[in-house]
């Protein structure tokens, strides 16, 4: 059975893994709320990356998913101040290449995408994120990805979250293939290579240092390279 369509995990798959996420937007809207409430920058910074800690914790758990605002209304009400708006206030005066300067694309992600195309390959990405889309959709069209991918989902505006099947059956329903005819890549086990073999698609592994290990998880194949995807789903 021919492969349809390949659906690529973003951070630390299609992008380099960076593992400090919304840390300079939390330490700025920290100093902006210090400012205005004489507290202290270290503390209600310390509060900030707990509360988007434990959104992971709980999505970890349920799998089901959130958005930035949530949890910025949710800090709001813990703290008696406004994040929402300090993080707004700042993020307009910091543009996004200012304050996540960090965020990049593989080198072989574009000439990846560009072979699977040329061969009738479908592309989708999803990723388990609680960013706006349109901060992805800014780095995706940054680095001259987006016009690649016929279908971009993040969980921040769906109900599920990876390894939820969900979250899968959502984007295949949405490029019209099968999950047989399909295979999912990403940097982790659970979330990517599991979640999709759980629906019937191919699992592909592509690790990285800060990437969990396997465990008891058996992906179908491991890439080191992403322009190695082309020739392994020729072979399928």
């Amino acid at each position: 059975m021919s492969i349809e369509a390949v659906v690529f995990d973003w951070g630390g798959t299609l992008s380099v893994y960076a593992d400090i996420d919304l840390a300079d937007m939390w330490q700025l809207a920290a100093e902006r709320l210090a400012r205005d409430t004489g507290r202290s920058t270290a503390e209600l910074h310390a509060k900030l990356v707990a509360a988007e800690q434990r959104y992971w914790d709980n999505v970890n758990r349920t799998q089901r998913t959130g958005t930035l605002g949530e949890i910025l209304a949710e800090e709001s009400r813990a703290l008696g101040l406004d994040v929402t708006a300090a993080v707004i206030s700042e993020a307009a005066r910091h543009h996004l290449d200012a304050w996540t300067p960090h965020i990049r694309h593989h080198a072989d992600a574009l000439p990846t995408l560009r072979a699977l195309r040329g061969r009738g390959i479908k592309i989708g990405l999803l990723s388990n994120t609680h960013w706006p889309e349109s901060f992805h959709e800014h780095f995706l069209e940054r680095d001259g990805l987006a016009d690649w991918i016929d279908v971009r989902a993040y969980t921040s505006t769906m109900t599920h979250s990876k390894p939820h099947p969900e979250a899968f059956h959502h984007v295949l329903r949405r490029l019209g293939v099968s999950p047989e005819r399909a295979v999912m890549v990403g940097d982790r086990p659970l979330d990517d290579v599991w979640g999709g073999q759980r629906v019937g698609m191919r699992g592909v592994w592509r690790p990285h240092p800060a990437a969990p290990p396997l465990g008891e998880v058996k992906p179908d194949a491991q890439i080191e390279q992403l322009t190695e995807l082309p020739e392994l789903i020729a072979g399928w």
